[in-house]
């Protein structure tokens, strides 16, 4: 470099050490000028415009300088990083490789292709690299941090708490340290641990709305849904437009009917998502009656969240077994809502067609039910421990030919495993009634009711259409015939009792408007519902109230046994349907106790469960079109004493016979359905759609 221009080389980098960048950028430039092949000023002008996030200038500026001076490892690394500014993950990961090719020592390296392959959710790749960053500088907190990150993602929880330990003693007052700590605890099940770590991380940062939204996650599955609520508001009202935060505080909310500034809060979270923030799927079932909104946020969380750059892990083979092998994949084998309708099912599968495999997410404690799964496949699976990725691998080397996925977008699923492709033909059923909006999802499970012809373009998957229903449900569930009376469960004896069992998120304030109509129409008419939370009980005493209507009339049920909880509902007169988010099991479980239920028919899959339901029980004239023609049934129900007999009279002759309680006859409509796509696969046609109206007899 010529003395003229080393002079103003050293200028420049003074300038640019006390940050004086448009001195600095301007003196780069003179020694350009002189010489434009200079490489170290090349090399420092690059840095200095992507520190200005002038990242287009800075990639052209730093490919030069590589392409006259392949040999430094440090221009590499500065290309990758810009190629980072620029979301050109791959090229950037080309570049950190060429520069540890030139010198291995660069941790910083290490840690950013290690942070590449976590985007990749490439998770052990991602250890290795974090280990390698560790190798070159032990006292690197960050790639300790970020190595427990890889760790909690393949399930070994404990070794990743030890990571994260070592990064805090290395950096105590980093709130992301301690936030990432939070996460390792809450997944070990320490949640007091948890949410104290995230009071330590929001001290040291209290701006950091990340903080807030993961401290309202805790708060929420620990159902104190005040609190999870406040802890989103603050996360939103420090980044408005967080990913999933908007969602999850006016589902919060929606827990406890909290329904201040509902319509303005649901209008807006609908037209966040019109503008491409991620929300959570299911919870919006009871805030939108639009299916092409409920197709619009599956969409945008399959696309943004649950994607991966691995190839398939299933490639196209197609399997030759005696059998079919069938895997349903849940973290609910437990007395929950699912495997409550699905256990006859399971235990009815014809072995000599179907070689059954339950792939379970989560250990549950002894129960009765879990016994009678744990005998109802081939194999009960337990893989709880195990990362997505090694799941999806385990179903590849079972070559399972069918992987049924029965949670969707509801808690505690693992999508990613699905989005990995382990099986050649895969499934969305039951726990999630909607679309999943992903393209490694071929076939949603249902029927012509909750999927009619008109809304059928809204579901991504091909369709299967059942012939009766798309619920399948157990002709074992028990009843407890210990005598109960209305007076044990605090029911004035003599009263007309309105009964809505749903869960609380799905009331919203215009099924409450109707209902307390309905509980002005019938005089001395009282409303049941589920209770158990303070708040809640306390928030829809309050609504009644500022509709006319004494607080006294709303009446709670608590929690109680499975067999007792539907002897219940013998207690009750008629059964109120919520929408847009019918009852599923709910529906089942107060008409296989012979309680009949009105419903409000809408177009999404959610708002038709029950219709299907009805119908499969011989009792669609239950079923409305309208919340007038809701309001209208019920309350002419309610009125009429004949009317309502009739109803209970009619339901009482049909259980034995009707399709909705016939396990075998459901068993093995859905096993038809599964030889004719499996049948399909075989003879190498793509997914479509079936009815299977066409296929019985």
């Amino acid at each position: 470099m010529p003395a003229v221009a080393t002079q103003i080389f050293r200028q420049a980098m003074a300038a640019h050490q006390a940050g004086n960048l448009v001195e600095a950028e301007s003196l780069y430039r003179r020694v350009l000028d002189v010489d434009a092949q200079q490489y170290p000023a090349l090399i420092m002008l690059g840095i200095l415009y992507a520190e200005r996030g002038s990242y287009v200038d800075a990639e052209r500026v730093l490919r030069e300088a590589t392409r006259l001076n392949s040999n430094d490892p440090r221009g590499h690394f500065s290309y990758g990083n810009v190629l980072l500014g620029l979301e050109r993950f791959d090229e950037a990961f080309t570049a950190f490789g060429k520069a540890l090719t030139l010198n291995p020592a660069l941790a910083e390296a290490h840690l950013n292709r290690g942070n590449i392959l976590m985007s990749r959710k490439s998770f052990e790749q991602a250890i290795a690299c974090f280990d390698a960053a560790i190798g070159v500088n032990p006292n690197y907190a960050e790639a300790h941090c970020n190595r427990g990150h890889a760790l909690e993602e393949v399930k070994r929880f404990d070794e990743a708490l030890v990571s994260c330990d070592a990064a805090l003693a290395l950096n105590p007052q980093n709130g992301e340290f301690h936030a990432s700590r939070a996460n390792i605890l809450h997944r070990l099940g320490r949640d007091d641990e948890a949410l104290s770590e995230l009071s330590t991380a929001l001290l040291l940062q209290p701006g950091n709305a990340g903080f807030h939204f993961n401290r309202g996650n805790i708060l929420f599955e620990r159902k104190r849904f005040a609190e999870a609520s406040e802890a989103y508001a603050k996360a939103l009202s420090l980044e408005p437009e967080l990913q999933y935060a908007e969602c999850a505080r006016l589902h919060a909310k929606m827990h406890l009917c909290d329904w201040s500034n509902f319509a303005a809060e649901c209008a807006h979270l609908i037209s966040s998502i019109g503008k491409g923030i991620v929300s959570n799927p299911f919870a919006l079932l009871a805030v939108s009656p639009s299916a092409g909104v409920q197709l619009q946020t599956a969409r945008l969380l399959s696309e943004k969240i649950y994607t991966t750059t691995e190839k398939p892990i299933w490639q196209g083979k197609r399997f030759d077994h005696d059998r079919i092998r069938v895997a349903y994949l849940s973290a609910d084998f437990a007395p929950h809502a699912v495997t409550t309708l699905l256990a006859g099912m399971f235990e009815q599968h014809d072995r000599a067609r179907f070689e059954t495999f339950a792939i379970s997410f989560e250990s549950h404690d002894p129960s009765e039910m879990l016994a009678r799964l744990k005998t109802s496949f081939d194999r009960f699976i337990d893989v709880e421990h195990q990362s997505d990725v090694e799941v999806a691998r385990l179903l590849h080397t079972l070559e399972i030919d069918i992987a049924i996925d029965l949670m969707g977008f509801t808690k505690g699923s693992r999508t990613s495993i699905f989005a990995l492709r382990p099986a050649p033909i895969q499934i969305n059923y039951l726990g999630y009634p909607g679309t999943m909006g992903a393209d490694y999802i071929d076939y949603i499970l249902a029927d012509h009711h909750v999927i009619p012809d008109l809304q059928r373009g809204f579901y991504s998957e091909k369709v299967i259409y059942l012939p009766e229903t798309f619920q399948g449900n157990d002709s074992k569930r028990r009843i407890d015939n210990t005598p109960i009376s209305r007076t044990d469960v605090g029911l004035p004896e003599n009263a007309f009792v309105f009964c809505s069992f749903n869960s609380s998120y799905k009331i919203t304030p215009n099924c409450f408007d109707i209902w307390m109509r309905l509980l002005h129409q019938i005089e001395g008419s009282v409303l049941w519902l589920l209770g158990g939370d303070n708040s809640l009980e306390r928030n829809l005493r309050k609504e009644a109230k500022s509709r006319g209507v004494s607080p006294d009339r709303i009446l709670f049920a608590s929690r109680t046994s499975y067999a007792n909880y539907l002897a219940r509902y013998r207690l009750a007169d008629v059964f109120l349907d919520t929408f847009p988010f019918n009852a599923g099991t709910t529906a089942s479980d107060a008409l296989w106790a012979g309680l009949p239920l009105v419903t409000c028919s809408g177009e999404t899959f959610a708002s038709r469960m029950a219709g299907s339901v009805l119908t499969a029980a011989g009792m669609p004239e239950l079923i409305t079109q309208s919340p007038a023609d809701y309001e209208f049934l019920a309350s002419k129900i309610a009125s009429d004493p004949a009317v309502m007999a009739s109803f209970k009279t009619k339901l009482s002759s049909n259980l034995a016979g009707c399709a909705l309680f016939n396990t075998q006859l459901f068993t093995r409509r859905i096993e038809e359905a599964y030889a004719i796509i499996f049948d399909r696969h075989q003879a190498g046609l793509p997914p479509a759609d079936v009815d299977m109206r066409q296929c019985t007899s």
